[in-house]
């Protein structure tokens, strides 16, 4: 399924409801810098969306939340994912960096390529947005494992990238997620965000709960419940 077609909304929705509270997407990236290598993994610390119009909100149709995301991946998922690759990779890990989020399905023109280098940016992938603004609404702990595919193609010296590259490397890749997924899964259980993740939409909902209508109260209870306990909830007679 390419990126732009994911129902990243319903899937976060589906975790919510099952009481998820962290969440590690593993991404194919590829590099805008020398130093970050095919094959190398980097554990990105910022985003910038470039995407054109994927359904980045739950709330809508009248409710409005504006939650923070100037630091849009949990730190304590960061520093879990960063010693748990440390640990059990055999490639370089990058403690940090910026990951650019096209649209796709197209790779990026040259032109694009060597823009999105001279604005500082490391990586560039397409499904980290909406992702990370999803995770942050639904409260949830929210890290990247991108595992670099390709030199994006402001390479001069590297062959252009292709789909068979990266599919390539991606599959060599895949052995090297699995051992960090098997590394990092024990430190998520006990992980513990200073940041606020978990209560993400503690000052965000600027709608008034009397103004919310009830077919969206009933939609987002999931998420407004814990702020709006609904009539009764309090077991009182």
């Amino acid at each position: 399924m390419a990126a732009h077609d994911l129902p990243v909304r319903a899937n976060i929705y589906a975790l919510k409801s099952l009481g998820v509270r962290h969440l590690i997407a593993v991404s194919a990236v590829g590099s805008l810098r020398r130093k970050i290598k095919p094959l190398d993994i980097v554990i990105p610390d910022q985003i910038f969306d470039r995407t054109k119009g994927r359904p980045s909100s739950f709330f809508e149709n009248g409710i409005v939340a504006h939650v923070g995301i100037a630091d849009p991946f949990c730190g304590a998922m960061r520093r879990a994912l960063y010693l748990a690759s440390k640990e059990a990779a055999d490639t370089k890990v990058h403690d940090g960096g910026t990951m650019v989020v096209i649209e796709g399905p197209q790779f990026s023109t040259k032109a694009e390529s060597r823009f999105y280098r001279t604005m500082g940016f490391d990586i560039i992938g397409m499904t980290a947005i909406p992702e990370a603004k999803l995770a942050r609404e639904a409260e949830m702990d929210y890290g990247v494992l991108a595992m670099v595919t390709d030199y994006d193609v402001w390479h001069e010296s590297e062959e252009p990238v292709t789909a068979e590259i990266v599919i390539r490397n991606l599959n060599q890749n895949v052995a090297t997620a699995q051992r960090v997924l098997k590394a990092v899964i024990p430190r998520v259980v006990e992980l513990k965000c200073d940041a606020g993740c978990g209560d993400a939409l503690g000052a965000a909902i600027a709608t008034s709960p009397d103004a919310i209508q009830p077919e969206v109260r009933q939609r987002l209870g999931l998420f407004l419940d814990k702020y709006f306990p609904p009539a009764g909830a309090s077991g009182e007679d």
